[in-house]
């Protein structure tokens, strides 16, 4: 089964982001991604909305049971980076806890809501291991809103669509207390099956120039079938064109042993400016470099699913990732 195209693209009318309503098969997902910078570099977030938790153990057991129904498992995912104010939740919750429309998306007490072309989050979330309030409103303007979909698997059962390549975010928290403004990025990613039973690792990059243009690096390494990279530049007047990727080098073994590969001109010295999160199964890094030729900022992605898989990985999420009722 070919995953359908039409719930991930813009909706007509008023409404210009692309509808909530997608509902992923038992097993499967959706996911809305964002991240961002703040404009001095020394603040930034990431901010997934899962339902079908991909990463999440409750889901994963669910599966093995016959269970997997993906609405019974949501949640939000929110990092915080920076000295001020670094924080990390993620609360699992089921089913009673999820709303949705085309234009909003509510799991718990935090929301998503599209108005026009600005996207709006309510965030109000615990984090953890030290459980503190992640509080405040964040609002994304896209410069242009692609309404593509890039199959990521030969099978077509996984794909991506980058929602706002290029984006102003405002960040207004009052817990803890930051105030910021930056460029972001924001997309979706769905599939009818397990992250794991498709792929065994991927490396993802987006690489913002200092001229405000994005350049998208997809590398997946596919449980059969071949390698598959894609390689995306979208213009600052809404205009995409593929381009060849350098041959991907290693990036330094993070903490937990999971290998990286970026995209990066070879010719050029690669800085790493931050290790964001650094766990068994996925490391997130701050990378500098030039790609293509263009001096650029980039946030880098490594994802070892083969490593997801082990009962030892899954037996220390719940530490991260708790499960509440609603």
């Amino acid at each position: 089964m070919s995953l359908t195209t039409a719930p991930l693209t813009a909706t007509a009318g008023p409404l210009r982001g692309p509808a909530f309503t997608h509902t992923p098969p038992a097993g499967g997902y959706v996911w809305w991604y964002l991240d961002a910078f703040s404009q001095d570099g020394a603040s930034g977030l990431t901010l997934i909305a899962f339902i079908g938790s991909v990463f999440s153990p409750y889901y994963a057991s669910a599966r093995r049971n016959g269970l997997g129904d993906a609405q019974n498992h949501v949640a939000l995912n929110v990092a915080l980076y920076g000295r001020r104010g670094a924080r990390w939740s993620m609360t699992e919750r089921s089913a009673g806890a999820l709303s949705r429309s085309d234009s909003q998306l509510v799991i718990g007490p935090s929301a998503l809501h599209w108005h026009g072309d600005t996207l709006e989050i309510e965030l109000d979330e615990i984090s953890v291991p030290i459980p503190r309030r992640i509080r405040g409103r964040i609002r994304v303007h896209p410069r242009y809103l692609p309404c593509k979909r890039y199959a990521l698997d030969d099978a077509g059962l996984h794909g991506w669509q980058p929602i706002a390549p290029r984006a102003e975010v405002e960040v207004e928290l009052d817990h803890p207390r930051l105030r910021w403004r930056g460029t972001g990025y924001l997309d979706s990613n769905a599939g009818n099956v397990p992250l794991e039973e498709s792929f065994r690792d991927w490396d993802w990059s987006r690489a913002t120039t200092d001229g405000g243009e994005s350049l998208i690096v997809y590398q997946v390494r596919q449980m059969r079938g071949d390698d598959r990279n894609l390689a995306l530049h979208f213009r600052d007047d809404g205009t995409v064109e593929p381009f060849q990727a350098p041959t991907p080098r290693p990036l330094p073994k993070a903490l937990w042993g999971v290998n990286g590969a970026g995209s990066l001109d070879p010719e050029h010295p690669v800085r790493m400016v931050e290790r964001l999160e650094d766990t068994p199964f996925y490391s997130r890094t701050h990378l500098s470099g030039v790609l293509a030729g263009r001096p650029v900022e980039v946030m880098h992605e490594s994802l070892s699913l083969q490593r997801f898989r082990q009962r030892w990985v899954q037996m220390l999420l719940p530490f991260r990732m708790p499960r509440r009722p609603s």
